[in-house]
């Protein structure tokens, strides 16, 4: 079953009633509502007015709940998730700390190549120039060290949008900010399955910042970025383009871990496709698989 992501842009209260989510509203003209909290996936905290009670932060991260606060500006900045969320969480620790820096950069070539498959495929289908990447796709090597991973992105942002002057920029000019909004929520979707696996967001196969606490995160989330770009292409399609994020445009960028993805012949919601991915790293850590398992773009 899909988890659920709970939006919260507006005051609410947030406990436990019956050992469900209960949520009660300043504005007495609302129903107070309770959601079983076993159907939650990942919650977006947006109003500086939520009160949220211990004992409900408890059992959300029992659950494997990730939450995402907002600051000021209405944007993603900090991830709450369970420390562990595996039995043998201590083993597989091992296997990832202790993995060899030849598996790491095969793990790698195999992310980044993952990655521009389907940043290729996402130009193939919207009728965009795309053979440059198909070519930049055959010369990845262990460990990526001609940095094809960066010419390809750089390609691609130059073509996919259909924008005069638009590059990709955390900082930079719109859609930027529905993109930044949007890999806020894959890497929340990725830090949770991570945890799930059993192994550690901060511990990359190739980012290494160490201001950095979800290295892996960013790692295994590389590939996925092309389905967020398919959603903000769509997004450029139904609205007007502005500096503004309003609720419409985050209504639609919280359906992204509902999404259908195709991995290994079998169609599934990202948030679960993105679970069997954690987990088939695990296997390759431990010697059981030599291959990671991503989405494909059709």
């Amino acid at each position: 079953m899909i988890k659920r992501t709970l939006f919260f842009g507006n005051p609410v209260y947030l406990s436990t009633q019956h050992r469900q989510m209960h949520l009660q509203f300043p504005d007495k003209e609302r129903d107070e509502v309770n959601v079983p909290i076993e159907d939650i996936g990942i919650i977006v905290l947006e109003s500086p007015q939520i009160t949220i009670t211990s004992g409900l932060l408890t059992k959300l991260i029992e659950n494997k709940v990730v939450m995402i606060q907002c600051n000021s500006q209405h944007l993603p900045i900090g991830i709450m998730h369970p420390m562990s969320g595996h039995t043998l969480y201590t083993e597989r620790l091992r296997y990832q700390l202790e993995a060899s820096e030849p598996l790491k950069k095969n793990l790698w070539k195999q992310t980044v190549q993952a990655k521009i498959a389907n940043q290729a495929k996402h130009l193939k289908i919207s009728k965009k120039k795309y053979k440059k990447l198909e070519y930049w796709l055959k010369e990845v090597k262990s460990g990526d060290g001609e940095n094809h991973e960066a010419y390809a992105a750089a390609y691609y942002f130059q073509h996919i949008f259909d924008l005069p002057y638009f590059s990709r920029n955390q900082k930079g000019i719109p859609p930027n900010h529905w993109l930044n909004y949007g890999y806020a929520i894959l890497r929340a979707i990725a830090a949770r399955a991570i945890v799930g696996s059993g192994l550690l967001p901060a511990y990359g196969i190739w980012h290494r910042n160490k201001y950095n606490a979800f290295c892996l995160a960013d790692d295994i989330m590389e590939p996925y970025r092309p389905f967020v770009d398919l959603v903000v292409q769509d997004m450029l399609k139904k609205f007007e383009l502005s500096e503004d994020l309003c609720i419409q445009h985050k209504a639609d960028l919280l359906k992204i871990p509902a999404m259908d993805v195709e991995m290994d012949g079998k169609r599934s919601p990202l948030l679960n496709a993105m679970s069997r991915t954690s987990n088939s790293l695990f296997e390759c850590l431990e010697g059981s698989s030599r291959k990671i398992l991503y989405p494909q773009m059709i």
